[in-house]
């Protein structure tokens, strides 16, 4: 593999900046990557003429040559998740109804990743509209796990993260309600990172003060990598009535506080009110040990509340934002017929509830917030699979069933995620392993405490100096037709 995608990004960007390698020499090697393995996965969608993406290189050139340096994703690469608005590049949702959308506009992160100096070099599939952890639509199809061409890359971030695991890119960006930045990185064996509700301003966003479970985040080959990105991602936009006004810069400095004595608290599968799949909680259970040889202690411990009544308001408030979103194409009978079944239903799930359900599930999410801050008393962080099962047989588009259990809606295979997005909290998933009797990925939710990012992503780096899975376990290269 060509030394310059082997790096991760703060190496690339070393690299880079010291002039050891140009930026049309990093472009050309990730253009030569993509083409060489993304027709067997399908990650790196809607992309841009190679001659525009040289010389859009060659001018980061010029400006080095000037003493010039846009930022710390100077000269990088970077595809972009589907959902987000990229200015003269098309932007489908992973919808029929936006096959031929180009914004004028860029969304804000991809603002602020282009203003540190990324050049925008595709787009990452994407579910349609995001809904589900499954990555395939009508648009571009089905991305493919790199691990095993015929199970699911995980979603809606699955494209992004296939892209790391067979380095493709150097790092990503992602967005996550239903866990979308946790499970496509624990079933790829690369990082994800949700950050706290506000850390990375939504924008353009049609509601702004309603809109609070979906965010937008960093994925990397790194803990580090994580961190780096999120100081690009982050800070405060005034059009953002709801971002979080501290500094961002603080997740570019290097993680020096010790680890030792911190207390995590492994929630495992709720007491059983999780249906898990054979090898998850053990493979979990091994990730856990390495974070107790590295000094932290971790205990077995409850949710402290009623699982049913934080995914019941999750039903209830998912179905208010995406159906409410979707309801423009739901009332036009010819873009109905281009909705999926899993839109379908968010949308007429929505026309049943009442103002009176809304309320209902804002005040259960608020005890849940409550209960969690009593659980943040005992513990400085909580543990949980990124996910119940290992990655699934892409012949079923969910699975309808884990360990016996019937899963009754296209995501409740995904509950292990909804805690985390319920409370606002920050939520990075590591790297757990491999299990399952196909030998496949899984992670690990490592959970904070309110705003607690820096200290989530410091956890997760020692865990990553500790077990570098990521170097450890690469996707076997890709086999083409």
């Amino acid at each position: 593999m060509n030394e310059i995608v082997a790096a991760d990004g703060g190496r690339l960007s070393s690299l880079i900046h010291a002039r050891e390698v140009s930026c049309r020499e990093v472009m050309t090697a990730y253009l030569d990557r993509i083409d060489a393995v993304n027709p067997a996965v399908n990650a790196i969608v809607a992309r841009p003429p190679r001659e525009t993406l040289l010389a859009q290189a060659d001018e980061r050139d010029r400006q080095l040559e000037r003493d010039e340096s846009c930022g710390w994703m100077h000269g990088f690469p970077l595809a972009v998740k589907d959902l987000a608005q990229t200015a003269g590049i098309v932007t489908t949702l992973g919808s029929p109804i936006f096959r031929d959308h180009v914004p004028v506009a860029d969304s804000l992160v991809v603002e602020r990743m282009k203003r540190a100096g990324a050049i925008i070099s595709g787009k990452t599939n994407t579910p349609e509209f995001g809904l589900g952890s499954n990555t395939y639509n009508t648009v571009y199809g089905t991305t493919l796990n790199p691990y095993d061409s015929t199970r699911s890359a995980g979603g809606s971030s699955g494209g992004a993260a296939v892209a790391l695991a067979l380095r493709m890119l150097p790092v990503a960006d992602g967005s996550d309600m239903g866990g979308s930045l946790r499970n496509p990185a624990g079933w790829n064996n690369v990082y994800g990172f949700r950050p706290s509700f506000g850390r990375v301003p939504k924008l353009p966003e049609f509601d702004l003060f309603g809109q609070q479970l979906g965010v937008e985040g960093p994925m990397a080959r790194t803990a580090a990598d994580l961190a780096r990105l999120l100081a690009v991602q982050a800070g405060p936009d005034a059009r953002a009535p709801l971002s979080l006004l501290e500094d961002p810069a603080m997740f570019a400095q290097p993680f020096e506080v010790p680890i030792h004595g911190l207390r995590i608290g492994w929630l495992g599968s709720f007491n059983g009110h999780l249906a898990l799949e054979p090898g998850i909680a053990e493979v979990c259970g091994d990730a856990l040990k390495t974070l107790e040889s590295i000094g932290c202690v971790v205990e077995p411990t409850s949710l402290g509340f009623d699982p049913g009544r934080i995914w019941q308001a999750w039903i209830t408030l998912r179905s208010m934002l995406a159906g409410g979103a979707l309801s423009a194409h739901y009332q036009d009978p010819r873009r109905r017929d281009l909705l999926k079944p899993e839109a379908l239903w968010e949308v007429e799930q929505g026309l049943t509830q009442t103002a009176h359900d809304i309320y209902r599930a804002s005040v259960a999410r608020s005890d849940w917030y409550r209960a969690a801050l009593t659980l943040f008393e005992r513990f400085d962080f909580l543990a949980l699979p990124s996910a119940q099962l290992f990655p699934f047989d892409l012949r079923s588009n969910w699975p309808a069933e884990i360990a016996g259990r019937t899963m009754d809606t296209y995501h409740r295979w995904m509950e292990v995620v909804v805690p985390a997005t319920m409370a606002g909290l920050p939520a990075a998933s590591i790297p757990a392993g491999f299990g399952g009797p196909l030998g496949l990925p899984i992670g690990l939710q490592l959970i904070g405490r309110p705003r607690g990012d820096h200290a989530v992503l410091q956890l997760a780096h020692a865990y990553d100096q500790a077990s570098d899975w990521v170097r450890r376990a690469p996707p076997p290269e890709p086999l083409l037709d």
